[in-house]
């Protein structure tokens, strides 16, 4: 009874063996199979869509899309360089007002000067300017941190107004093709004095080509403008709270 026992459990475990190793081969060769096709097919894909953009640009018509793409081109330009400078331009406000209070303190006002010097961003060069007219009172110190913040601000703000001009001609651009299409499309209709669908087709394509192209250059450069802008408002709240803390300081300092 033990041997025909033992046997019934050696066959039973050697079957559930076998069937194991043939359910992982009949899932394995599937998987692979989908894995092998997905490689082949992801340049495809990939090369596909290359394709398919090139095609739609084509087909909007190389006038306004290129001017549309030029809009693009110049407003992302615009917007790095922006960036880039922004993000020089930001200041640990900070740590500046107490480097500049620390400097009044053991050196006066020419070690405070040379702090500021040897400190970049806007908020030390308005605390330069600040500093520089301290010896005709502090009035004189106040209305030049006013004056040279305002300075800064505009240099700030420099060429933003550019990134709007392209966000708004961007669509404008696009309408216009598209006004541009549809009377190219009623011209065939026209020509040929019957309503065929064919002849519409091809200008409706392009009216809606332009558009959409011109929509997605104007939503981009959008989200750089916002961030642009959110950015400067940042540095000059930092600059406004800073110079407060500065004719304080030197409020202090004639004391």
């Amino acid at each position: 009874m033990k041997k025909l026992f033992f046997a019934l459990t050696l066959l039973g475990f050697i079957a559930t063996a076998n069937a194991a190793i043939i359910t992982n081969n009949l899932v394995a060769v599937p998987l692979t199979t989908i894995v092998q096709d997905a490689d082949q097919d992801a340049p495809v894909q990939s090369a596909s869509f290359t394709q398919e953009l090139k095609k739609r640009f084509i087909e909007g018509g190389p006038g306004f899309m290129g001017v549309v793409l030029i809009c693009l081109i110049l407003g992302l330009a615009i917007a790095i360089e922006r960036i880039i400078f922004l993000n020089l331009a930001t200041t640990n406000t900070k740590k500046l007002t107490e480097g500049v209070e620390e400097a009044l303190s053991s050196g006066g006002v020419d070690a405070a000067k040379e702090f500021c010097r040897n400190t970049k961003g806007p908020v030390a060069s308005i605390f330069y300017q600040g500093l520089d007219r301290l010896d005709e009172g502090v009035e004189s110190a106040e209305k030049a941190v006013v004056a040279y913040g305002g300075v800064q601000m505009g240099q700030l703000e420099k060429n933003v107004s550019w990134i709007s001009l392209f966000i708004a001609l961007a669509p404008m651009l696009g309408f216009m093709g598209t006004v541009i299409g549809m009377i190219q499309a009623f011209d065939k209709i026209e020509a040929a004095g019957d309503m065929q669908p064919s002849l519409v087709a091809g200008g409706i394509k392009v009216a809606l080509l332009t558009t959409v192209f011109g929509l997605v250059v104007a939503i981009i450069l959008q989200v750089f403008y916002n961030y642009i802008v959110a950015k400067i408002d940042s540095i000059v709240n930092d600059m406004e709270d800073a110079s407060i803390t500065l004719i304080d300081i030197l409020v202090a300092q004639k004391k």
